[in-house]
């Protein structure tokens, strides 16, 4: 275990970090950048004082459980999160499928959309590519940062995010939202990054926990949906998903509603 190289590269990677990136406040007292200690313990589920005694160079060796849990805290990438655990002495464990890269079989499928309002989004609903017919109904999703990444973390922190859907559908969206988040988040456990969203958004939104309390649960189903598009008026819109077969990745295709002229105002938004 290298103590020194695993303190620099915990406090170099703790001041990159910004709050916003994690759904923290800045405050009028932060007086630079970065989180502080006390924020990455509590994002990694760790006391202030175990964490400060490893970049202080000092304390018990930490477990590979722990590792874990400081690169997810900290936002680490999978190079980052390697070399963090070669720096706490452990060979570097086994990288799960990233979420920024469409898998290549639902590569090929969306590729034969290119014509259609189609998207490929992750388990915490990144967007990770959209058709250019998609884009326009929906917006160029896939502009977002940090937290924001995720359509279940902005619905509920940005009210921008709701002003293509009617009011009152939005109650509904919130349930099938925070939903779909909880079946993620049972999946993949509190130290994943699911579990970092579900954390701020507790700590961020009083609806989402209400809704979380009540353990919500959900199928992949998007349905048919009505949106309200700033240009061409009201949508409605059928939407089928295939989802790939690890469920990290689903694409979602956007077709409408015959008989509402949602078809021909499609064409419009093509041309």
């Amino acid at each position: 275990m290298d103590r020194t190289g695993l303190a620099e590269f915990l406090r170099t990677r703790r001041a990159a970090v910004q709050p916003e990136d994690v759904g923290l406040p800045r405050g009028r007292r932060r007086r630079t950048g970065g989180l502080r200690r006390e924020e990455i313990a509590a994002l990694s589920g760790m006391s202030t004082d175990y964490y400060s005694r490893i970049e202080q160079r000092r304390g018990p060796h930490p477990s590979r459980q722990v590792l874990g849990a400081i690169a997810g805290g900290l936002r680490l990438s999978g190079e980052e999160r390697d070399h963090l655990f070669q720096l706490g002495g452990y060979p570097s464990p086994a990288r799960p499928a990233t979420d920024d890269q469409v898998n290549p079989g639902m590569l090929e499928v969306f590729a034969g959309l290119a014509g259609g309002a189609a998207q490929v989004v992750s388990e915490l609903g990144e967007t990770l590519t959209q058709t250019p017919l998609a884009a326009a109904l929906f917006g160029d999703q896939t502009e977002h940062k940090g937290l924001s990444r995720s359509l279940h973390y902005r619905w509920f922190t940005d009210p921008a995010a709701r002003k293509l859907y009617p009011a009152a559908t939005h109650a509904r969206h919130g349930r099938l939202l925070a939903a779909d988040l909880r079946r993620t988040y049972t999946r993949s456990g509190p130290d994943s990054r699911v579990g970092a969203v579900v954390r701020a958004l507790l700590a961020r939104s009083p609806e989402f926990a209400d809704i979380w309390r009540e353990h919500p649960i959900a199928v992949a189903n998007c349905g048919t949906k009505r949106i309200e598009h700033p240009a061409l008026g009201p949508l409605d819109l059928h939407c089928q998903i295939l989802l790939d077969p690890d469920h990290s990745q689903a694409l979602q295709v956007f077709t409408p509603v015959p008989g509402t002229g949602t078809a021909e105002k499609l064409q419009l938004l093509a041309a």
